[in-house]
Parts: structure tokens; C-alpha cells; sequence
């Protein structure tokens, strides 16, 4: 059995809701909006601060970091920096993000979960004290209609704008996972299963993952 599956999911296909019912399938715990709480602790940045630039975040220093760099996180005068003052100085920006690494990779060492987005199968998939056998990664996408429809339905986008935002927000997914890593977001090459939501719905699409996760 997997034991960590990460949820990659475009805007408007109920990522988050079928990754909270794949948790529940399998009785695991379930990280998203946890992680920038525990980043903020990690960071010493506001949990506010994290969740407006989480995802327009870019850098070249913690890009070439992530490829080879041994460390465990940084943060704003943070004891358990593992790069020395060149952490302390970097943007705010790296900061998040180094704080997020960090906080995936505690969690993931804890046991099985469920974790949603923010690099997370790059991150883990880098990190030696995790076990590549154990994870899953998947991501989520459908069609654009779907995900508009959605978007209007279900989150109360207005409908004469939800295109545009859904398209825009996957293009900010995209430019963060795009940044941070090497990959390219969505390419199916770098995911052990990719799921159109919109086929199954909601329940349907996490039993699939489930199964999948079990089988494995």
C-alpha cells in the first residue's frame, strides 16, 4: 500500500474534497490548509502573509537549493536553519516556501496522509528520508467547462467572470510548481496517476485513488 499521497489539482475539479474523501477512505490524516499554519510557526511569518503569496512565489536561490542542498529548513531567525545565515537573508518569498518543505516533509515523516499541493511530490521525491516506495503522486484535472461550472456552482464564482479566474488561478498553480521545480505542473510523466474528476465525480474519483493507493 502507498502510505503519502500528494494531490496535484487544477482549479475547479474538487481536488481538495476528494482528497479529504480519500483520507477518510483509507483513515488517514489529511494536510492542506495545515500545512501554512505550521509554516508560519516554522517561518515566523504570518499565516495571512503565507496564503497571499503562496502561490506567486519565484527564486532562482532556492530553485538550485532544492537540486542538491542538505538542510532542514529556514525562517525568520529560526534555530533549525541548515544553511546558515545565507537562509536568514533570502527573500520572504524562499522563506515560505523553505518553511513549507520543511513542514511536508515532518508530516510525511509522521506516518500516512494525504497532502495536497504545493510541490509536495517534488519535494518528497527529493527527500531521502522518505522512502519513494511509499508515495503516490496524483494529480486531478478536467475539462474546462467542467471546471467552470464548477467553479460557479460549487465555490460562487460569478459566471460571467469564472472562466477567466479559473484559467488564471491554474496559471498561478502553474508559475509556482513551474518555479520551484525542475517539471513541468501537470505533465504526466512526473505523476503516478493522473484522474479526470469530472468522469467519476467527487466520490467516485477518490475510491478510484483509494483503490489505486491500496493496490499498489
Amino acid at each position: 500500500m502507498k502510505k503519502i499521497i500528494t494531490i496535484g489539482r487544477e482549479y475547479g475539479t474538487g481536488g481538495n474534497s476528494i482528497a479529504k474523501l480519500i483520507a477518510e477512505e483509507l483513515g488517514i490524516p489529511f494536510y492542506d490548509s495545515e500545512i501554512i499554519d505550521l509554516s508560519a510557526k516554522e517561518s515566523g511569518l504570518s499565516p495571512e502573509f503565507i496564503k497571499n503569496t503562496e502561490q506567486s512565489l519565484s527564486s532562482g536561490w532556492l530553485y538550485t537549493l532544492l537540486l542538491g542542498a542538505s538542510y532542514s529548513t529556514t525562517g525568520v531567525a529560526n534555530t533549525r536553519m541548515g544553511i546558515g545565515s545565507q537562509a536568514a537573508s533570502a527573500p520572504l518569498a524562499d522563506q515560505v516556501f523553505n518553511a513549507q518543505r520543511t513542514t511536508i516533509i515532518d508530516l510525511a515523516k509522521k506516518g500516512p496522509c494525504v497532502i495536497v499541493g504545493r510541490c509536495s511530490d517534488y519535494i518528497l521525491r527529493h527527500c531521502d528520508d522518505i522512502d519513494k516506495k511509499d508515495i503516490l503522486n496524483v494529480f486531478i484535472y478536467a475539462p474546462l467547462a467542467a471546471k467552470v461550472k464548477y467553479a460557479v456552482e460549487v465555490l460562487g464564482h460569478n459566471p460571467e467572470t469564472a472562466e477567466k479566474e479559473v484559467k488564471l488561478i491554474d496559471k498561478r498553480r502553474a508559475n509556482h510548481y513551474n518555479t520551484f521545480t525542475e517539471r513541468t505542473w501537470g505533465n504526466r510523466s512526473h505523476y503516478d496517476l493522473l484522474v479526470d474528476s469530472s468522469l467519476l465525480g467527487q466520490e467516485g474519483t477518490a475510491k478510484l485513488i483509494a483503490d489505486v493507493a491500496r493496490k499498489s
